[in-house]
């Protein structure tokens, strides 16, 4: 599977695992790697000491290419990317900022770098910031999300309008044909995430992998509109938000509300009523926790499958 994704990452398949929150650690990094597609620790849930020992654990774990997803948002960024060149990681998926900022200072280091955006518009920023790729991720997708609530039907080929760039298509996808109808649409690969929560490498709590395996349609929502949108599994604490949301509720009530460590508390800690639990729509149709190298071939299988059933068709209008 050979394209502008693989070789620019220099990956057997153009799959890349997404580097969530409390769920990415190196264990899943190197799996998704040594399985042929790109692993990405998540450093948006890691102190900069931890994410270093993720680094390095993974690197004995694994000869192939991982890389490093940063929010640029985090408070301690300098420290992280710092961690980041001193460990020698060549790859860095960016998201939650201007990738203007740190870009060319990461490139000028023999990084690669992606940068995740929500909309058309901040293409031709990611252009003119001169990352090597983009990350297009509609709003099916776990965790933080877009305003605007494009969905990645609609946000991929408005993106592909847009921009030369190799092409990420992220959100509402966990399968072959989610994969290869990602690419008939102009994507060059894919950032899977919620899939690779329900693994049996993932850092996730067995509760959130088991409440993900639970979803079912219409089992998540986007909530925190008035601070940053995040789509997350319904239990007692989504629905005290929402009631919250649907009485005018100010960021400041919103923000309260949240608190701290809420997301810990649900995903890493596993407390299934009170905690956040961030996933996204696909997680529906996610039945089982897998080896993370069994859902990659999985993935693979069937996009080849599905591939070869297109090419047999014959259409008549």
């Amino acid at each position: 599977m050979s394209n502008r994704i693989s070789r620019l990452f220099n990956v057997k398949y153009p799959i890349i695992q997404g580097g969530m929150i409390w769920c990415s650690g190196w264990e899943l990094a190197s799996a998704v790697s040594n399985a042929g597609g790109l692993g990405l620790i998540g450093a948006g849930s890691m102190y900069p000491d931890i994410l270093r020992k993720h680094i390095q654990k993974a690197k004995k774990a694994t000869n192939l290419p991982f890389g490093v997803n940063v929010p640029l948002i985090y408070p301690d960024i300098e420290d992280l990317m710092k961690v980041i060149i001193e460990e020698g990681v060549k790859i860095v998926f960016t998201s939650a900022g201007n990738p203007k900022i740190w870009t060319n200072h990461l490139q000028d280091e023999g990084i690669k770098v992606a940068h995740v955006i929500a909309n058309s518009k901040f293409a031709s920023k990611c252009e003119a910031a001169g990352v090597d790729a983009i990350v297009a991720e509609g709003f099916e997708a776990g965790g933080h999300n877009g305003f605007e609530e494009t969905t990645t039907l609609t946000l991929i080929p408005k993106v592909r309008e847009q921009t030369i760039l190799p092409l990420i298509a992220a959100g509402g996808i966990a399968t072959g044909r989610q994969m290869l109808s990602a690419m008939v649409l102009g994507a060059d690969g894919v950032q899977i995430g919620s899939r690779f929560v329900a693994s049996e490498e993932s850092s996730a709590h067995e509760n959130f992998k088991k409440a993900v395996v639970d979803v079912q349609e219409g089992g998540t929502d986007l909530m925190f509109k008035k601070l940053i949108p995040v789509r997350l599994i319904k239990n007692e604490f989504q629905q005290r938000v929402k009631e919250a949301e649907n009485k005018g509720a100010t960021r400041e009530e919103l923000s309260e509300i949240l608190g701290k460590a809420r997301a810990k508390l649900g995903m890493f800690e596993g407390d299934v009523v009170e905690g956040e639990l961030e996933i996204g729509q696909v997680s529906s149709i996610i039945s089982s926790i897998k080896p993370a190298g069994h859902i990659v071939n999985d993935i693979v299988l069937e996009y080849k499958v599905a591939k070869e059933q297109l090419n047999h068709v014959k259409y008549s209008f």
